[in-house]
């Protein structure tokens, strides 16, 4: 999966916001410079918030990487939905490039145009990092997505998905099925180990595993995020390892896969977990006839919750729930367990 972020590790409150479950402080007045507004009076609760009701007309530039991968086109996907959602929005898509210099020259094109809000889900956060401090010092608040700038100073908002939080997640839910389990044995089937998030959901998978000392992680691969590396390198991992326990996959695209290659070994003495929350693979946790008992999600709902946000910057508005007067710097989505027993919960937010 050609994801790349890094979510800003700061803590905070969970709150509901754009149909995610997220980490963060509520949304509420609009600032186009990362310098805090100063009221002259203290929040009273009766600032105002941005609703479904039409308000001041709001242009919002979109510009994401190319839909290569079934979350990437997931994105596009909900952001121009939500877009629709909203009569006084205009959303101004890109075309996506994996290329940086083309993707650059798309968002100069943008901020040309003097759009209200910039939506950026960069191909590469650090490349891009110039066009986006280009953004703000122009005056257009810039909404990072995902794939997190080199400056703070080059976005508003920072909103994206945990990396460390699936795989703790993933490691908690395989911990738990098999803490009675004696000598048990699990094996990761991982990302691009050259991409920090690969390094991320690692961490955190090996962090969880810590709680449970009667579980040795006894093999690892690394995949690459495709159908086809999921499928050569999960045959290579059974080959090499005849018994275990779990397995912790870390993108449901390259599962596919590696379900395959499972299929083929007539392989069914482990349970499997997997990443983001694709529909095939809640689909495969619902009929409950195979290993595969849970994916943990990394929502591409993301680039919904980054559209509100960029209608309340352009509006002038936040998100009630909080009395804080400031939108905030940086979102963190939570990364939920799918199972059989809450599928159905999570279903409308799977991605094909």
């Amino acid at each position: 999966m050609p994801r790349n972020s890094a979510s800003p590790g700061t803590t905070r409150r969970g709150i509901l916001f754009g149909g995610a479950a997220v980490s963060a402080t509520v949304l509420l007045s609009a600032c186009t410079s990362n310098e805090p507004s100063k009221p002259d009076t203290p929040a009273t609760g009766n600032q105002p918030v941005a609703d479904d009701k039409p308000g001041k007309k709001v242009t919002i530039g979109f510009a994401g990487p190319q839909a290569d991968h079934g979350w990437l086109n997931a994105i596009n996907v909900n952001a121009r939905e939500r877009a629709k959602k909203y009569s006084d929005v205009t959303l101004d898509i890109t075309e996506g490039s994996n290329d940086t210099a083309a993707q650059i020259g798309q968002i100069q094109t943008l901020i040309n145009k003097k759009v209200d809000v910039l939506v950026i889900l960069p191909t590469d956060g650090k490349a891009l990092t110039s066009i986006g401090l280009q953004a703000m010092k122009a005056g257009i608040p810039v909404v990072n997505l995902d794939r997190v700038f080199a400056s703070q100073q080059a976005y508003r908002c920072w909103i994206g998905g945990d990396n460390y939080g699936m795989g703790l997640n993933a490691g908690r839910f395989i911990g738990e099925q098999l803490k009675g389990k004696a000598n048990a044995k699990v094996v990761e089937l991982a990302g691009v180990d050259s991409l920090e998030l690969t390094k991320l959901r690692s961490q955190g998978f090996d962090d969880a595993l810590k709680n449970y000392p009667n579980i040795t992680k006894v093999a690892r691969q690394a995949a690459d995020f495709t159908v086809e590396s999921g499928q050569a390198k999960m045959a290579q991992l059974l080959q090499a390892q005849p018994k275990f326990d779990a397995l912790w996959n870390h993108d449901d695209d390259q599962g596919v896969g590696a379900l395959r290659a499972i299929a083929q070994a007539g392989r069914k003495d482990f349970l499997m977990v997997g990443g983001a929350g694709a529909k095939s693979a809640m689909d495969a946790i619902k009929a409950d006839n195979g290993v595969l008992k849970a994916t943990v999600l990394y929502p591409p709902t993301m680039s919904a919750s980054a559209i509100d946000l960029a209608r309340a910057l352009g509006q002038g508005k936040g998100v009630g729930g909080m009395s804080e007067l400031e939108i905030p710097a940086s979102i963190t989505l939570y990364s939920a367990v799918v199972t059989k027993e809450n599928v159905d919960q999570y279903m409308p937010q799977a991605f094909t």
